[in-house]
């Protein structure tokens, strides 16, 4: 499974919130995504992470979409959408257009229909596994995909496949890369400073990882706008746009930033050493005044990296 909105996951800069986890049909980034079976996983917590996320996040969709602001397309595929934060929002900036909501997730499905009832905006989904179920999408005026394309081992392929389902002059929008998160002051008050720049470390190295054990890993230079040229499209390009949610953070941006801190902790033990394992705890726990529920001082600083290309005919 992979994501909405999404984590940012190359250009040596992966996200805290997304990486390690096997990909499955386009959703994610911060909770552990690995394939699951059988009835003991708890879709609800998912997708109310995935939303979070993609709320706390919706500064750079909307920013990114604003480039897009030209086109009149009718149809639209949103693949790998989750919940369908971002998709709702193609709804709403394309109101003539058919948006179709992609992900392998039915439950994940069923949130974006709840949440475009609940917005009031027109949005149709379709199940299907990603790439597996490419080809079955038909073509689409715009195809955006939120961080979807590194957790399949070919990327290039992929990328080929996407703009493949493109009508002449129509749009990609891939989401990946940018810069790492920023939640906290370099020095915390206790433990070693510069927590979060050992935290980078630790989750490229993690990323790198995971990269190299998927399926038909396929090692490529990552210039994405060099690769959307590779599978054919032109006036490729990439804008990277801004996340500032300053302190005080809102209450669902805190729940956020906690959860992406849980996540650190949870995948990054074997990387880290017990100090900073301590200061994480320490963070983390609920009845400290200087634990992330409580502090005054935490934020959210980060950027997402769009890569756009045309498909030629128009």
């Amino acid at each position: 499974m992979t994501h909405d909105d999404h984590g940012h996951a190359d250009h040596g800069h992966p996200s805290h919130d997304d990486h390690g986890h096997t990909s499955h049909a386009g959703h994610g980034s911060h909770s552990d995504h690995h394939t699951h079976t059988g009835d003991d996983f708890d879709w609800a917590a998912m997708a109310d992470l995935l939303e979070l996320e993609g709320e706390t996040h919706s500064p750079y969709v909307r920013q990114a979409l604003a480039e897009l602001a030209r086109l009149t397309p009718r149809r639209i595929l949103d693949i790998g959408s989750g919940p369908g934060v971002a998709a709702c929002r193609l709804a709403a900036v394309f109101p003539d257009a058919e948006v179709t909501a992609v992900d392998g997730a039915p439950e994940l499905l069923a949130r974006a229909e709840q949440r475009a009832e609940r917005l009031g905006v027109r949005l149709r989904t379709q199940v299907a596994e990603f790439p597996a179920g490419l080809a079955d999408l038909g073509p689409a005026d715009l195809v955006w995909s939120g961080q979807a394309v590194h957790h399949v081992g070919d990327q290039q392929g992929v990328l080929n496949q996407l703009a493949g389902l493109l009508e002449p002059g129509g749009v990609l929008a891939v989401v990946e890369g940018g810069l790492p998160p920023r939640w906290l002051p370099r020095d915390l008050g206790f433990g070693h400073c510069g927590l979060q720049e050992r935290l980078d470390v630790a989750m490229a190295e993690r990323f790198g990882r995971m990269r190299a054990e998927l399926p038909g890993s396929v090692a490529v230079v990552e210039d994405w706008p060099g690769m959307l040229r590779a599978a054919g499209l032109t006036d490729a390009r990439s804008r990277t746009f801004l996340i500032d949610h300053p302190a005080p953070l809102a209450e669902g941006s805190r729940r956020f930033v906690r959860g992406s801190l849980e996540r650190c902790r949870q995948v990054l033990a074997d990387l880290l050493d017990t100090e900073d394992l301590a200061t994480l705890d320490r963070l983390l726990d609920p009845s400290d005044p200087a634990g992330v529920d409580h502090r005054t001082d935490l934020f959210l600083l980060t950027a997402k990296t769009v890569h756009f290309g045309t498909a030629p005919g128009a």
